[in-house]
């Protein structure tokens, strides 16, 4: 972590890229990459997209904007069906073309390497070979000591804005759910170095409080259970959606301490007066700021198959916005993040459109977000 504006500055043009550039490809969706930097950069010279991008993090401590848009094109957290390394790029050129009146300074893309989920499952010699591969130096020995996996970039990354743009919040895009617990552990610790008693406000079909998945600690299904420790409370991970799940609701709560709002629940007792409950819950509780974690597939696969896990009988995009706009005249938001858009996962069979509709919804869904972290 740097606390020093030009270092931090440099970690940023050596561990990110410029919007669109996560996917590391040499031809595979060039068009769409293309489309997206003339909209954002009016220039699709890569050189220049680059030179462009690097200059404009300058303007990033002064920018009027409080939300900072952050892509993470990584699914090797996943584990049903890949594809949501896809998500950031299609994600901001929907919400360009869709929800201009959204505005966000964009900070880029993490830079990926697609084999690798965290630098602790790596050995010395990996993560040396990686360090020369993906910042093209020979003797990284004389360099920063950079990280090489996306969700240690990203955790290195967010600690360093937040210690230099405490007043800022990340919008993250990912990528799979994995990449939610960089994002969030490092709002939660700075968060609570500056003394703010903090909740998130989590979306989705899946409980994600797995211990483990086939071994492996930090993945889709598990980064919630690793976050609950820098919470003020376990209760103050608030679910909503939930569906598919092996055990019932008690046993998650009972066992984790968490809170959760089940989709059946939302749609028997209605949107209102679950938010009407979640909000005097964290008025008791004495909260602070609110971190916003939307998994697409808390929507009903109606409205989100293009997901790895699209799920029957989910919230409809009215309820989320009804919840998330009461929920944001009563507290800041500060943080957010969406995930799991896969575009180019068919699972609906009715293809394009499928991509089409899951865009439109997680692009509505994220301008109201960094609407609010705007304010």
């Amino acid at each position: 972590m740097s606390n020093n504006w030009n270092e931090f500055k440099t970690q940023l043009e050596n561990c990110l890229c410029p919007p669109g550039n996560g996917v590391f490809t040499v031809n595979t969706a060039k068009e769409r990459k293309e489309a997206l930097h003339q909209k954002l950069y009016n220039e699709t010279s890569q050189e220049k997209v680059t030179a462009l991008w690097q200059s404009s993090l300058s303007e990033m401590p002064s920018s009027e904007h409080k939300a900072v848009i952050l892509g993470i094109s990584s699914d090797c957290g996943g584990g049903i069906l890949r594809g949501a390394n896809w998500g950031p790029l299609l994600l901001r050129a929907t919400m360009v073309e869709q929800q201009a009146q959204t505005q966000a300074f964009d900070m880029g893309d993490i830079r990926i390497i697609p084999h690798l989920l965290h630098d602790k499952y790596l050995n010395d010699g990996t993560i040396e070979n990686c360090q020369k591969a993906l910042y093209q130096k020979e003797d990284i020995n004389n360099k920063a000591d950079y990280a090489v996996s996306p969700l240690s970039i990203t955790e290195d990354v967010c600690d360093s804005f937040y210690a230099n743009l405490p007043d800022k919040g990340i919008f993250g895009i990912g990528g799979d759910h994995s990449i939610s617990y960089p994002l969030t552990k490092s709002f939660l610790k700075a968060k609570r170095d500056r003394g703010i008693r903090t909740a998130i406000i989590h979306f989705d079909a899946h409980t994600d409080l797995l211990v483990e998945r086939l071994g492996i600690d930090l993945c889709f299904g598990s980064w919630c259970t690793h976050i609950l420790e820098y919470l003020p409370d376990p209760s103050h991970l608030i679910q909503l959606g939930i569906r598919s799940s092996g055990k019932p609701k008690s046993h998650w709560e009972d066992t984790f301490g968490v809170k959760q709002h089940w989709a059946h629940e939302i749609q028997e007792q209605g949107a209102q007066k679950i938010v009407d409950g979640i909000i005097a819950q964290l008025k008791r509780d004495n909260v602070d700021e609110l971190y916003v974690s939307f998994d697409i597939d808390a929507l009903d696969a109606k409205w989100a198959s293009a997901t790895g896990t699209p799920e029957p009988d989910g919230m409809t995009p009215d309820e989320s916005l009804l919840i998330l706009k009461a929920l944001s005249e009563q507290f800041p938001i500060t943080g957010a993040d969406m995930m799991e858009i896969a575009p180019f996962t068919d699972s609906s069979l009715v293809g394009q459109s499928s991509s089409e509709t899951t865009l439109k919804e997680g692009a509505k869904i994220s301008a109201f977000l960094i609407d609010a972290m705007n304010k």
